[in-house]
């Protein structure tokens, strides 16, 4: 099955924001899915597709590579792929990538790959070679591929330099995520030369994603701690910016790259306006899960829930959910746990919250729930309800479920 995102059809609906009457919004999609089993995942196109005009909005210009594991469905990315102002995948495994690379000619991975056997079939194949391209932070990722591979007998492998985003003060220590040790522009000079002075490589990129602001949310509960966190990401945005830059010229003496990878979905206009950056990675405010409702720049549609069946009634004021423990990653907390948002009013027990295998919910909704009734939820974040999940049911704005769409589990493929 596949999925159109440029009918008049879908354009005209997202036009419409539905989603900003939610009763009506999930009233629709319970209505159009009530008879197929649960756990199940529905897909909003029209929402999707306004998502999908907002983050080319947002991008001023710059084109979008699209973050798969923020997707994790081969339809969805093709569909995306599809519109203006979207190019290439940023994979997260190299195996992911090989998969796509069959039918995406521009894949790049996230991160690096120690995988030997992926590794030789990356290198055996000219096709692949070409299409792909590994992340790299150190020699000794180096030394792995060309002992899997040696460089007499492999196609050229392409490469990406990632660099580090992270925000460093006396103050607050380190702000961000640990991904590459290579912080400083005379670091990542070094090395690309010794990329660019290896036989069998190919220097292509730099990507460096600034998790600190596209990934954490300035608009939470509390005004304090808002304003507090407006304050770190615009230090860090314009210290990153003076950095990056001075990175990428570095870089730019010594092999001609493609592209100049940043930013994410809580970022894009900030990252957009650096001269550096070439092109901006997504894929989370695609299907807007509920961690993107707390962002004052932008807003997302809701275009991804999931519905669990009620099974039992442990008390009067009470129901219980089959299933329903879909935490994102992250440090464990609250904001983690999915979002009852249908019908409206419910919320977990403090103690129980949501479980592998039973899920209570209360509140004055859970009164009338009833044994075989339904409630919807979104995710905390993007990808991760596919790994739950077979397929997607896509439903139109005037109540259709169409043909499911596969997940990369409906095609038999589980990554991480």
């Amino acid at each position: 099955m596949t999925l159109d995102l440029t009918s008049a059809e879908t354009v005209n609906a997202a036009a419409k924001q539905p989603w900003r009457d939610p009763a009506r919004y999930w009233g629709a999609l319970h209505a159009a899915t009530v008879d197929l089993p649960a756990p199940l995942v529905a897909l909003s196109p029209a929402a999707l597709r306004w998502n999908a005009d907002e983050l080319r909005r947002r991008a001023g210009g710059l084109p979008v590579r699209v973050a798969s594991k923020s997707v994790r469905s081969r339809a969805v990315l093709d569909a995306v792929l599809a519109l203006p102002g979207f190019h290439g995948v940023l994979a997260y495994t190299l195996p992911e990538a090989l998969w796509l690379a069959e039918t995406i000619d521009d894949v790049v991975v996230g991160y690096p790959s120690v995988d030997r056997a992926a590794i030789a079939r990356l290198a055996a194949s000219p096709q692949l070679a070409e299409r792909v391209t590994l992340m790299i932070d150190s020699a000794e990722q180096l030394d792995l591929i060309d002992a899997v591979a040696p460089p007499a007998g492999r196609a050229e492998v392409r490469v990406c330099l990632d660099f580090d985003a992270s925000w460093r003060t006396r103050a607050l220590g380190h702000i961000g995520v640990r991904r590459s040790p290579v912080r400083e522009p005379d670091q990542l000079r070094a090395l690309a030369e010794t990329v660019v002075g290896r036989a069998g490589f190919a220097l292509v990129g730099v990507m460096a994603y600034e998790a600190q602001i596209a990934g954490v949310a300035d608009r939470p509960g509390g005004r304090a701690e808002a304003a507090l966190l407006r304050t770190v990401q615009r230090a860090s945005a314009a210290e990153l910016a003076e950095r990056r830059a001075a990175a990428v010229a570095a870089v730019r003496e010594i092999a001609p790259l493609e592209f100049v990878n940043g930013g994410g979905t809580g970022s894009l206009e900030r990252t957009a306006a650096e001269p550096a950056v070439t092109e901006l990675a997504a894929g989370s405010g695609l299907y807007g899960p509920h961690l993107f409702d707390h962002y004052s720049a932008f807003t997302v549609a809701p275009a991804l829930g999931f519905a669990l069946d009620v099974v039992r009634k442990p008390t009067p004021d009470r129901a219980t959910l089959l299933g329903g423990g879909w935490i994102a990653s992250g440090p464990a907390a609250p904001d983690r746990l999915p979002l009852p948002v249908w019908p409206a009013g419910l919320s977990y027990e403090p103690r129980e919250g949501a479980g592998e295998v039973q899920t209570p919910v209360r509140g004055a909704a859970a009164a009338g729930l009833r044994a075989g009734d339904r409630v919807w939820l979104r995710h905390a974040k993007a990808g991760e309800p596919l790994e739950h999940a077979t397929e997607l049911v896509p439903v139109t704005d005037d109540g259709r479920a169409g043909e499911p769409l596969a997940s990369y589990r409906g095609e038999g493929k589980c990554f991480l």
